[in-house]
């Protein structure tokens, strides 16, 4: 098969380059190793870091690009050219503005009052730059609603958060409007069952608008098809092979080939190769996510860096294997985090890839940081979303989870231990009980003063987003009575954010920093342009896409593959790029 340009992956990144690179009137083909779309988008909270996107003109703010660009060189320190820092800077407004006006099902809105993670930096924005998409209905989809990556648990039907009312639902207790989000949550499950309704949000959203938009213009997806091999014909990328129905296609790409298909977080002995620290597989990424794309670039003599890296989130485990997020529970006023000697190491509300730096580096000081607790009262039980646990009485059939009392199930797991004295939780979470009383006593005089003089948690607006707006320090509350709860911490991540080393054009780089002709990279197949940083809500996302749209561009402006090239390869390349591909040398 020939075409000019091959996408493999079908996730944010892929989905965009593929809508640019026929926007510019080349033949592409979109290839997806699972029998589902979507990859780590779909699984995502679907937000998009793009300052100065559209949306936000439309409300009249604007950011001055340079300083954003400064504000990018703060936190990347260094590990990121300045060249891709520009180009995102630039490029991303007009990848949103472009598919906002390629397709009637790409429409963004702006989440003001969501601050980027350090607003307080020189070109920091306090009011956010995360940009999302609306809800949609599964039912648009037809037929391939199917085949859309669906997330690891579902809702009760009809249950669904648009991106304004997270904040608000986890104030239920705080105001009417958190309970008048409670009460659109009811209506929505009636509605549901009453006409059908299978409204998604955030990731699925974005990606089944991705999904409709790349069938408005006929651009073809081959689901269980994995790309196995890159062709090359004297150092250039020619084209590549891709199983199809467990056949071997050769598929010509007369502009280049553009790997999006995510970074390789679940394969688990590279990653303890890379990442001594990550024991288990603690990963939200996309299950299909082995590091094929970044295998086959280096069979091809491509580079790699920041491979020691991963988007890291703190997490719970449930008994039931289930992960989820530790976001608004670190921000609440009445909880501190310990380490394993029974001490605080953090602001506990910190954007979460600091909080998972701070965890690894505990961990290689000898102290048990993975896990860590998070330690809190019954009285935050009762006034505060915990776990997705709805601080309300019990409520029958309610679609969340109800209730005054622990369940028994958590107790049982050991992911929550209670307690009515300090020395009784010390014990059951094997910390020294002088130290964690000391740390309880400390951190009940830093909540009456009302300022953390420890680790300035509640200092940055970021820290507030989820806090008690009720308190005069959104952050910081004094410990109440027994019983006290621990909630067991590990380190979670969204996915690995080191791999193909790339340009400001999203060109593959050999360890010389010379091109590989007809190769691009993007999203978790590449080095993160963020570095070992995140700058807001919606920073792996908006890269990928951004990046995905500056490769088709790129593509358009360069010539094709001679028409009468052989698909020939580098003298090994193919064979060892197929043996990299199942588990060979890396």
């Amino acid at each position: 098969m020939e075409v000019d340009v091959l996408v493999a992956g079908s996730g944010g990144g892929g989905l965009t380059a593929a809508l640019a690179a026929e926007a510019e009137g080349l033949s592409v083909l979109v290839v997806e190793k699972g029998d589902t779309y979507g990859g780590s988008t779909a699984l995502s909270g679907g937000g998009i870091w793009v300052p100065n996107a559209p949306a936000q003109r439309r409300d009249g703010y604007c950011l001055d690009p340079d300083a954003v660009v400064e504000y990018l060189k703060t936190i990347t320190e260094g590990t990121v050219t300045e060249q891709r820092l520009r180009a995102y800077v630039a490029k991303a407004p007009e990848m949103m503005e472009f598919l906002e006006n390629r397709s009637r099902w790409l429409e963004f809105v702006w989440k003001p009052g969501y601050a980027d993670y350090y607003p307080e930096l020189p070109g920091g924005s306090p009011q956010g730059s995360t940009i999302n998409v609306p809800p949609i209905d599964l039912r648009e989809l037809g037929e391939d609603e199917a085949t859309l990556r669906p997330p690891p648990a579902l809702a009760p039907k009809g249950i669904w958060l648009g991106p304004k009312d997270l904040r608000l639902f986890y104030q239920v207790r705080q105001n009417w409007r958190g309970k008048a989000v409670l009460l659109k949550l009811i209506w929505r499950m009636v509605r549901a069952h009453l006409f059908g309704d299978r409204i998604v949000t955030i990731g699925l959203s974005l990606v089944a608008r991705l999904r409709l938009a790349l069938r408005e213009r006929d651009i073809p997806l081959w689901l269980n098809a994995p790309i196995t091999a890159l062709h090359t014909d004297d150092g250039r990328v020619t084209g590549a092979t891709v199983e199809r129905d467990g056949q071997p296609v050769m598929v010509r790409a007369r502009r280049g080939v553009i790997l999006a298909t995510g970074g390789f977080e679940h394969d688990m002995a590279w990653r303890k190769s890379e990442q001594p620290v990550v024991e288990q597989d603690w990963s939200f990424g996309n299950p299909l996510s082995l590091g094929d794309g970044i295998r086959i670039g280096r069979a091809v003599g491509a580079d790699t860096a920041l491979m020691d890296e991963a988007w890291w989130f703190p997490a719970i485990q449930w008994p039931d294997g289930r992960l989820q997020f530790m976001l608004n529970e670190r921000m609440m006023p009445a909880q501190f985090i310990v380490n394993g000697a029974g001490q605080r190491f953090i602001n506990e509300a910190a954007p979460y890839m600091d909080f998972g730096h701070a965890m690894i580096e505990g961990q290689k000081s000898g102290i048990t940081h993975i896990p860590c607790w998070l330690i809190t009262d019954h009285r935050s039980w009762k006034r505060y979303v915990i776990g997705g646990h709805l601080p309300l009485p019990k409520i029958p059939f309610a679609p969340v989870p109800t209730g005054f009392t622990m369940p028994a199930a958590w107790l049982e797991s050991g992911v929550v231990h209670a307690a009515n004295s300090w020395d009784e939780l010390a014990a059951k979470i094997d910390v020294p009980a002088d130290a964690l009383k000391a740390t309880a006593a400390r951190f009940d005089e830093l909540a009456e003063s009302g300022h953390d003089d420890d680790f300035c948690r509640g200092d940055s607006v970021y820290d507030n987003y989820y806090g008690d707006p009720t308190l005069p320090n959104p952050n910081l509350h004094p410990i109440g009575a027994p019983p006290y709860y621990a909630f067991r911490i590990i380190l979670g991540d969204l996915g690995t954010s080191g791999g193909l080393r790339t340009d400001e054009h999203a060109r593959v780089l050999r360890s010389d920093g010379s091109v590989i002709e007809g190769l691009y990279a993007v999203g978790n197949t590449s080095a993160a342009v963020m570095g070992r940083s995140y700058a807001g809500a919606g920073a792996t996302i908006g890269p990928a896409m951004t990046f995905g749209y500056i490769a088709a561009e790129h593509l358009a402006t360069r010539p094709g593959a001679a028409a009468d090239s052989d698909d020939t390869r580098a003298p090994g390349a193919a064979d060892q790029a197929t043996a990299d591909t199942h588990g060979g040398t890396r």
